[in-house]
């Protein structure tokens, strides 16, 4: 019989100290390789870090999946003494940490892992449904399968004021940076909840305080299916005053029970620079 059921997560699901402590969360945190140096994603290397040797050096980390044998170890150390695991990973569109997951927990009795297909507090949505129905008493197998089965109602998505860490990191063209640039677009980049894989959505021509009003409008405005028990306004590294101007928009919709502000790890910041701002919420 088992002797309980351990709630785990890679760190990029960015749910911060405070919520990581509020629902018993365990984390697995990626590795980030800067300057030839690896280190544990918010362990030992922070994201302001990152963006100071990105301005000193000009170079940005390399992010690298966790792989199965480090999975294995780290799930063991519960198993062996009767615990159930319910692990969420980064999605599988994005990373081959679901996969390295999956073939672990098959080495491994009462181990259940769940593909969040998103990112960031896209997954955080998913840790924190699947501790509210550990606290119900529901078994693990069926919190999997029922938590597994709400991926589809995530909507995670940012708003990025500048190309240039994508750019960097090789992820879009100099023409297309240039041409944000000269046309002042913050774009809003969409995770697809199928696949987990990303896109961009709409390009948002101006400053990045009217883009982020449009956008909150754009996401929630008319919306009645959201589900209203939170929303999570994830941010890279931004000012309080954004901060406060998005959450004030928000509250002003009144659709949300609890706006949970976080920030991002150092993967999600690695890729899309500072003055990054999503919000991220689920439908029924």
């Amino acid at each position: 019989m088992s002797k309980g059921i351990i709630l785990s997560a890679d760190s990029t699901c960015d749910l911060g100290d405070e919520l990581k402590q509020r629902y018993s969360v365990h984390y697995y945190p990626f590795h980030v390789i800067l300057g030839g140096i690896t280190y544990a994603d918010g362990v030992d290397l922070t994201p302001d870090r990152i963006y100071e040797v990105y301005h000193e050096k000009r170079i940005l980390p390399k992010t690298a999946a966790i792989n199965t044998v480090e999975y294995i170890e780290y799930f063991r150390k519960w198993t062996d003494q009767g615990f159930e695991v319910i692990h969420i990973t980064l999605g599988h569109g994005l990373s081959a940490t679901y996969n390295n997951c999956r073939l672990a927990a098959q080495e491994l009795p009462g181990v259940y892992v769940i593909d969040s297909r998103s990112l960031s507090t896209g997954s955080g949505h998913l840790v924190i449904e699947a501790a509210e129905r550990i606290a119900a008493g529901m078994p693990a197998v069926l919190i999997a399968k029922e938590v597994q089965a709400l991926t589809s109602h995530i909507h995670a998505s940012f708003v990025i004021d500048t190309l240039e860490f994508l750019y960097k990191g090789g992820r879009c063209s100099a023409l297309q940076m240039l041409g944000a640039n000269m046309l002042q677009l913050k774009p809003c980049i969409e995770v697809h909840n199928q696949d987990g894989t990303m896109g961009v959505g709409k390009k948002y021509r101006g400053s990045l305080d009217k883009a982020l009003l449009q956008y909150v409008q754009d996401q929630l405005a008319g919306r009645g299916d959201v589900k209203e028990d939170r929303v999570f306004i994830t941010h890279s590294g931004i000012s309080k005053q954004r901060i406060k101007m998005v959450k004030d928009q928000v509250e002003k919709m009144n659709m949300f029970k609890e706006i949970l502000v976080t920030r991002a790890g150092c993967t999600i910041s690695s890729h899309c620079g500072p003055n990054t701002l999503g919000v991220l919420y689920m439908t029924k």
